[in-house]
């Protein structure tokens, strides 16, 4: 119970920052690219550290995890990494970048058996649109990224909130106390 309890702190400090990005992103979106490579490099590694932990927890707990939440925890941490080491190029925040929100949405969906049984059909469904449209942004911007270039101010904004309140409704249902 206090693993779960640890786990709904970080997923609302995450879903918390994730939509303080998004709006950031949202009101600010050409300085958002070139200011915000770090933030979003960040941003990634600790998403990707919670996946991992996630899966750590998860496995010593049932004696196996989501093969993929670790695996997706791992490519957002390398797309943090290389985000926070090429922070100053406009171009790799829009080379790498997709690969956070691809890993991260992998690794969602990966969770989405145990997201049933926590927390309902309702967030199950919620999870699955949520990283199923993240998926295909991620792929979009890889495919091409000049129109993630020009765009992906307000397409970044707009999935951080996305990710945030799904961060978010995942805190709540581990933090409540009738669950």
């Amino acid at each position: 119970m206090k693993n779960k309890k640890a786990l709904g702190w970080g997923e609302l400090i995450l879903g918390t920052l994730l939509i303080l990005l998004g709006i950031y992103s949202f009101l600010h979106p050409t300085t958002a690219l070139t200011g915000a490579a770090v933030v979003y490099g960040i941003f990634a590694l600790v998403s990707g550290v919670l996946d991992i932990v996630y899966y750590a927890k998860l496995e010593r707990r049932t004696g196996f995890g989501p093969v993929f939440s670790l695996v997706g925890g791992i490519l957002s941490v390398a797309a943090g990494l290389l985000l926070l080491n090429m922070a100053s190029g406009v171009w790799m925040l829009a080379l790498f970048f997709p690969l956070w929100f691809i890993a991260h949405c992998v690794a969602r969906l990966a969770h989405l058996p145990f997201l049933r049984m926590f927390a309902g059909t309702g967030y199950y469904y919620f999870t699955l649109v949520v990283n199923c449209i993240g998926l295909l942004l991620g792929v979009l911007m890889i495919v091409n990224p000049l129109v993630s270039l020009i765009s992906s101010g307000y397409v970044i904004g707009g999935y951080l909130l996305l990710l945030g309140l799904d961060s978010l409704a995942f805190a709540f249902t581990l933090l409540d106390p009738r669950r």
